[in-house]
């Protein structure tokens, strides 16, 4: 194999390189180790996964485990990349890539390369590119062991402040088929998946398909976006993934997907995003924590393929409950993080600052549903919400599936609904102030704010359209949020339900035969149970 260090200190650098595949412009990472080039092309790569997905699973190749087991937090902790080896450092294209490494968290090995004029060659693993500790477990690894994953790095300056690219990184691939990206507030929250493989399916564990081999395409110079590929295998299926992603406002990717099925899949998410959600101003807990908030999400928005917006806030859930709505080629979806205000939060993480992440399909999805799995959690660590789109057919032995879609990286969803957005909902105990309060009776205050409700005739009062899968209401009124700008209104009523199986709501706001607001949809689970 040819050492590319060593190559460079030549006078015949140029002239090998070229020889391989690499013209003078394509020259990408002058101090990288690369392997031998191979030809490369999307459509290669498709039937490289088609191929594999023909045969039985083997899993990858890892290091030896006592190994990586050594490099716990603490140790993983002080490995950090070299930057003078970052991908692209010095050009072409705007933003370096730099690597993740190793550990015990992450132990599967990702095969990274660069890709030019249609020739891949592997960036070989060496500790060199890594600064650690003399008494480093990870010095102990083989060579081309291989890496856990990547990150492209801040080469300009942002809006908010001035970012150092050594220090700063605006999307990440780390762990499976995990990615997310800092978004329009420059922070990091939830994440998206390439793929989800049963999740919250009784009996069944859930399996969490690996990008197992990565590609960057080697940018023009003045290119505003990178191209990233990805090989994804598993067990019951394996893929392959085009990212075509750029930062301006927010992070914008462009994704085309091709998946070939070895197994059924009972149920298989297509375009999984994973968030976190601990409490919110819905259902007040008693010393549960010091912050009034703690989440990644808020609510999941859904823009059906029929034109209805719909608002569903997150829940807490006693037992993991998977929600699924039913539609044909939906306009988009996402999990949302609506509300902004850090005195709901008042922490250090900025959970106020968290990216919303919005799905609009490229092209026609026929027939499926986005599915809402909701997983207990008493800690902010884990990751316990999950939002995908997953086909109405089976997915069967032996399918495929070609999927487009783009996913934005905001503040806010991309296209607004018109309509009064739901910006809070309160639970309380139901009944009436200096009463007794009734036992089984839940009292709601469904806030809702902009749209038509800013144009109200003065005295025109909105009317609360209500409806529940079991129970009965009472108390229902609307007033004007006291204190507020105009176009802020709340719906109160109260709920009254005998058992504790789970209570599916919807609600909205109309004036005559005007529709003032999006539809709130909400599932609330009495008592607690």
């Amino acid at each position: 194999m040819i050492d590319r260090r060593t190559l460079l200190t030549s006078a015949a650098a140029t002239a090998a390189l070229a020889a391989l595949g690499f013209s003078p412009a394509a020259l990408a990472a002058e101090k990288l180790k690369l392997g031998d080039a191979k030809a490369f092309s999307f459509d290669t790569l498709v039937a490289r996964a088609k191929e594999l997905a023909a045969k039985p699973y083997v899993a990858p190749k890892r290091p030896p485990a006592e190994i990586l087991e050594r490099i716990d937090y603490e140790a993983h902790g002080k490995i950090r990349f070299r930057t003078e080896y970052a991908l692209f450092a010095d050009g072409p294209g705007p933003y370096p890539v730099t690597f993740f490494h190793l550990g015990r968290f992450f132990q599967t090995p990702v095969r990274m390369h660069v890709v030019a004029e249609g020739k891949a060659r592997e960036i070989v693993y060496e500790d060199d590119y890594f600064d650690m500790p003399a008494d480093s477990p990870a010095h102990l690894l083989p060579r081309n062991a291989g890496f856990a994953g990547f990150r492209f790095q801040e080469s300009r300056l942002g809006d908010q402040q001035k970012l150092d690219w050594r220090k700063n990184d605006w999307v990440a691939f780390l762990g499976a088929s995990y990615f997310r990206a800092i978004g329009q507030l420059y922070q990091y929250g939830l994440s998206a998946r390439g793929i989800a493989v049963d999740v919250a399916v009784a009996g069944a564990p859930e399996e969490f398909p690996a990008f197992t081999h990565v590609y960057f395409d080697t940018p023009a110079p003045n290119a505003d976006a990178v191209t990233v590929y990805a090989l994804l295998d598993g067990p019951s299926l394996a893929g392959a993934y085009r990212f075509v992603m750029r930062q301006g406002e927010g992070v914008l990717m462009d994704i085309e997907k091709a998946l070939f099925l070895r197994k059924d899949v009972a149920r298989l998410g297509l375009t999984p995003l994973t968030s976190m959600f601990w409490y919110s101003e819905t259902v007040k807990q008693t010393a549960a924590d010091w912050r009034p908030e703690v989440h990644d999400s808020d609510g999941l928005a859904l823009w059906t393929g029929a034109g209805e917006r719909i608002w569903r806030p997150l829940n807490n859930p006693p037992r993991t409950i998977a929600s699924a709505f039913g539609d044909e080629n939906p306009r988009g979806f996402g999990l949302l993080q609506r509300d902004r205000n850090p005195d709901h939060y008042m922490d250090g993480v900025y959970y106020e600052r968290r990216p919303s992440l919005w799905v609009e399909p490229q092209g026609k999805w026929g027939k499926g549903a986005i599915q809402l799995v909701e997983i207990p959690t008493d800690d902010e660590i884990h990751d316990n919400i999950v939002a995908m789109w997953v086909p109405a057919e089976p997915a069967k032995a032996g399918s495929a599936h070609r999927l487009s879609y783009r996913l934005y990286w905001l503040a806010e969803e991309p296209f607004p609904t018109p309509l009064g957005r739901c910006m809070a909902t309160r639970l309380g105990n139901g009944g009436q102030p200096g009463q007794p309060r009734p036992k089984g009776v839940r009292k709601f205050m469904v806030e809702f704010k902009g749209g038509p409700l800013e144009k109200l005739p003065f005295g025109v009062k909105p009317e609360a359209v209500l409806w529940a899968s079991r129970g009965s209401f009472s108390y229902v009124f609307t007033e004007a949020v006291p204190n507020d700008v105009p176009g802020h209104w709340r719906a109160q009523f109260d709920l009254t339900v005998t058992s504790n199986e789970p209570v599916e709501m919807r609600l909205y706001l109309k004036a005559g035969d005007q529709v003032l607001t999006e539809t709130w949809l909400y599932q609330y689970h009495p008592f607690g149970a």
